[in-house]
């Protein structure tokens, strides 16, 4: 499930992801908010904690995380992933190349720098 954060600027969306993430997660959640976010502003910012209660994502909803990347391309500015998880930081320094605009991983005691990276 993803659980919004509150209080971001209006430039910016971002969740807490806590137990497996699902399809349906992504198109109740996360897709009207990041598509809501580019109808106003343009722009992708997002914010995605990915902390210990966080379990995965299904195949289905991976699907769905490539799918708006590619639907949006041009639109995404900044993803900041904040995740103690090791393999997250290696994934995202192997593959951020590949994911449009910028991408940085932080750690989950970072979570005041990755918001302030993200919204700047």
């Amino acid at each position: 499930m993803f659980t919004p954060i509150i209080g971001l600027p209006d430039t910016t969306v971002g969740f807490v992801a806590n137990g497996k993430i699902h399809t349906d997660d992504y198109r109740k959640t996360l897709i009207p908010a990041v598509e809501g976010l580019i109808d106003r502003t343009g722009k992708a910012r997002v914010l995605v904690v990915l902390g210990p209660e966080w379990e995965g994502m299904s195949a289905s909803a991976m699907f769905e995380d490539t799918k708006l990347g590619l639907e949006h391309w041009k639109a995404w500015e900044r993803l900041a992933l904040v995740s103690d998880a090791e393999w997250i930081h290696h994934l995202a320094s192997l593959f951020g190349w590949m994911v449009p605009g910028e991408v940085q991983v932080f750690g989950v005691a970072a979570l005041d720098e990755a918001t302030a990276w993200v919204t700047c």
